[in-house]
């Protein structure tokens, strides 16, 4: 079933870092990271941002669309072993799990001890990675708008006249548009971290997507 890509119902309801909403001007944002301790780092063409995060040093980045914020990034500073880098991958999947902020849509999995991630990447150019969701924030819901939302799907097959006395049929289809626009949501707030090698040594990289300002084509 076809939905329209970006409710207006829940824009207010973006991902946030820290508390920060991804969203908004780089400026204002640089200013935020600042103020949660990070240090500016100037390179010749951009900055990025040096601190500590979730008791790792890491370095953050901006990255915008339209000008807008879209994804912070944060890229561990110090490389670790593989079996290190297993261990940190682990650590970061059992604490999003059991983060009552974050929803586990895809049931991830921890890597098992006999995981040969050298070999996998290496050879068979496997990729480990684990992605997250965060959770829908009610209050900034705009639940009127949903249901106009949820009324003009189902007019595309039913009259005003069905729905004021909707069948079952009816009531289920009205169940599925809301679950599926919801997941919808779901998807805009995604918090996903990798494992990357260089030269023997493997690190993570981490983003805070607000995919609500992700660029989808319409600059084509």
């Amino acid at each position: 079933m076809a939905l329209v890509a970006i409710a207006t119902y829940a824009q207010k309801d973006v991902t946030t870092f820290l508390g920060i909403p991804v969203d908004g001007f780089k400026p204002a944002m640089e200013k935020k990271l600042i103020a949660k301790g990070f240090v500016p780092q100037k390179t010749e063409n951009d900055v990025y941002f040096e601190g500590e995060f979730n008791g790792s040093k890491v370095n953050v980045f901006i990255v915008t669309n339209n000008n807008k914020v879209w994804r912070i990034m944060l890229v561990d500073v110090i490389n670790r072993s593989e079996a290190d880098i297993k261990t940190r991958f682990n650590t970061l999947v059992n604490q999003f799990k059991n983060n009552k902020r974050y929803v586990d849509i895809d049931e991830t999995s921890t890597l098992p001890d006999s995981e040969d991630i050298s070999y996998e990447m290496a050879v068979n150019n496997k990729i480990y990675e684990a992605t997250f969701y965060q959770d829908l924030d009610f209050e900034k819901l705009d639940t009127l708008a949903m249901n106009e939302q949820v009324r003009k799907k189902l007019l595309e097959k039913y009259t005003p006249e069905q729905l004021q006395e909707p069948t079952d049929e009816i009531l289920e289809k009205e169940a599925m548009i809301k679950a599926l626009l919801m997941l919808d949501c779901f998807y805009k707030k995604s918090v996903w971290f990798r494992i990357r090698e260089t030269y023997g040594k493997y690190y993570i990289t981490m983003f805070y997507d607000n995919e609500f300002n992700h660029a989808n084509g319409e600059d084509l």
